[in-house]
């Protein structure tokens, strides 16, 4: 077979639908543009950057959109591409999604996460302070710096309880979870980050505050209940298990309990 076979162009056509919004008050549109040769070894970002820099020299705004890291470990990146959060791989965020996922001539829908709780900055870019505000109600362990610290590796934890709660702290705060639930709840955020101290003994001390502060802030940022519909789960790019959710529920049932 010769050579040149291999030397074929790949790359692809694409029509993009954008969600365009000045800012938060602002009414917003779906614009579309059109996107020439691209490389099916893009990233997603990569994509968007080239759109952006094509924007640019035509004097248009280009689209504002969150990113940071690029390695799927921030949880910055946020798009809900063809009705799905993160798009259409599964276990990857949208800076991981390649191009590869997509045809060559087709149409992607491009918007940002839809929730109260996530008002829209500009453009796909929303504001999802409400996690950092759950974050700072309950998520984390208040420990003793006076010099008179034990060692983490003294206490024994079971190797079960110890991967349960490695697997919940995985969770990286994108808001996924959120963008994906009809009723844009955020129980398994919230419950990813209970479990993740609930399982250790560095987290029973505080326990019973921690879970009740969080799930109250949860609810005053207007996040929806849970209903089990597992959309969560499905579209979560770290896998958190909807286990955590049902841990989080006995973990508040117990707080509310003990009174």
């Amino acid at each position: 077979m010769p050579i040149a076979f291999w030397l074929i162009n790949y790359n692809m056509n694409l029509t993009l639908k954008i969600w365009r919004q000045a800012n938060t008050t602002s009414k917003g549109e779906m614009v579309t543009y059109p996107i020439e040769n691209v490389s099916p070894d893009m990233s997603f970002l990569e994509m968007m950057d080239v759109l952006n820099e094509q924007l640019i020299n035509k004097g248009i705004d280009p689209v504002a959109f969150d990113h940071d890291c690029r390695e799927g470990i921030c949880g910055m990146c946020s798009m809900y591409i063809n009705g799905e959060a993160h798009g259409p791989d599964r276990l990857v965020t949208t800076c991981q999604l390649h191009m590869r996922k997509f045809k060559d001539g087709e149409t992607i829908t491009i918007e940002p996460f839809r929730a109260n709780a996530f008002p829209v900055v500009k453009d796909l870019a929303v504001d999802r302070s409400a996690f950092d505000r759950i974050q700072h109600a309950g998520g984390f362990v208040s420990v003793n710096t006076s010099g008179n610290t034990q060692d983490a590796n003294n206490i024994p934890i079971d190797k079960h309880d110890a991967d349960k709660a490695f697997d919940a702290a995985t969770c990286i705060g994108c808001g996924a979870c959120v963008a994906s639930c009809k009723n844009a709840s955020a129980m398994l955020f919230v419950s990813a980050k209970v479990s993740q101290y609930a399982l250790l003994p560095q987290g029973k001390i505080e326990a019973t505050d921690r879970v009740l502060n969080m799930v109250k802030q949860m609810d005053d940022e207007g996040f929806g209940n849970c209903t089990n519909t597992g959309a969560c789960e499905v579209e979560c790019p770290k896998g958190i298990s909807l286990e955590n959710i049902a841990r989080m529920n006995r973990e508040y049932l117990f707080a509310t309990a003990k009174g």
